[in-house]
């Protein structure tokens, strides 16, 4: 099959193009020349220049696919204006030009987020895809605002996958945490148990073609996640044992620290023309109790299950980052 990657020069549509390599089929992305190529080079994949805010480069994109998957988002950015830009228009624009110049498309995939939804409020209690939704930050508002738009294409078949927090090779906005623990330290947010749902992304990239191909999933908004949750001591203990840390020196940071923190960083982040990592919003994200959700249903419809523990799969991303010299 022909199928469109959008965000395949990124960390997650980079192994979602490896998956769908490896089952043979054709696959093409949407980028302009000036882009970083670095997780495609030498791959068997066709690039279309163009750009998802340029929608007359959307039609030779979408033009002749049989599958698109929507991948392509801003998780970072200076203010909700380009959030709403980079989330809720872009998808505006895919969705019309698959509307105009592929009306025979079999599927339309749309990676959206955990965080459309917000925490949930027990340990024993994980948000479902029938929760309500309750984004508590721009980011997650603006990727529900992209739902909607997919979810009102009633001529469209289309599949929404939400994954949590990802992590694995060639992810950089997790590597801080690596770092961290390689110098023997583990910091902790607030003096509560915060437990998280954590996705490996060779797991979430498998899901989202699983998905993209079930019949049953036409229509149908899913959780690609762990099927386990995990607590923040959990992960940084095994983090230290795979990099034979025998010691950690552990930091807790109260809520308002974080905050504080959080604010201050963000506000120069801003001034400096850059979308910042960390801001007020991020702090907010980070200090909440249960980032959790269920998988039951990507099990019950298209057999999801989890492939890579929470072991292996740090195991897996330790060795990629020493052998890319990151660590």
């Amino acid at each position: 099959m022909k199928i469109m990657v959008t965000g395949a020069t990124g960390f997650v549509g980079s192994h979602v193009v490896d998956v769908l390599l490896e089952r043979g089929h054709e696959v093409y992305y949407i980028a302009r020349a000036t882009s970083n190529f670095r997780w495609l080079e030498g791959k068997k994949v066709t690039r279309v220049d163009g750009s998802l805010f340029d929608v007359h480069s959307l039609k030779s994109a979408v033009e002749g696919m049989d599958v698109v998957i929507h991948v392509a988002g801003l998780t970072a950015a200076k203010n909700e204006a380009d959030f709403l830009r980079g989330n809720r228009d872009a998808t505006q624009n895919l969705l019309d030009a698959v509307r105009a110049y592929a009306p025979s498309l079999q599927r339309f995939v749309h990676i959206s987020s955990l965080a459309v939804c917000g925490p949930a409020t027990y340990s024993d209690d994980p948000i479902t895809e029938e929760s309500q939704l309750r984004p508590i930050t721009a980011y997650g508002r603006t990727k529900k605002l992209a739902e909607e738009a997919v979810v009102s294409c009633t001529d469209i078949p289309w599949t929404i996958v939400r994954p949590p927090a990802v992590y694995g090779p060639r992810d950089e906005a997790i590597l801080t945490f690596f770092q961290t623990i390689n110098k023997g330290v583990a910091s902790f947010i607030g003096f509560d148990e915060k437990r998280v749902s954590l996705i490996h992304v060779r797991d979430l990239a498998r899901g989202i073609v699983d998905a993209a191909f079930a019949p049953s999933a036409v229509g149908e908004t899913y959780f690609v996640s762990s099927d386990e949750t995990y607590t923040w001591d959990q992960i940084s203990a095994i983090t230290a044992t795979v990099m034979g840390k025998r010691k950690l020196f552990r930091i807790r940071l109260p809520h308002a620290a974080v905050l504080s923190i959080a604010g201050t960083v963000g506000f120069f982040g801003k001034l400096s023309g850059k979308p910042p990592v960390l801001d007020y919003e991020k702090g907010i994200d980070l200090t909440q109790k249960y980032w959790i959700c269920s998988t039951n249903k990507a099990r019950r419809d298209f057999g999801y299950r989890q492939e890579m523990s929470l072991l292996d799969g740090i195991r897996d991303t330790v060795q990629w980052y020493r052998e890319a010299k990151w660590l």
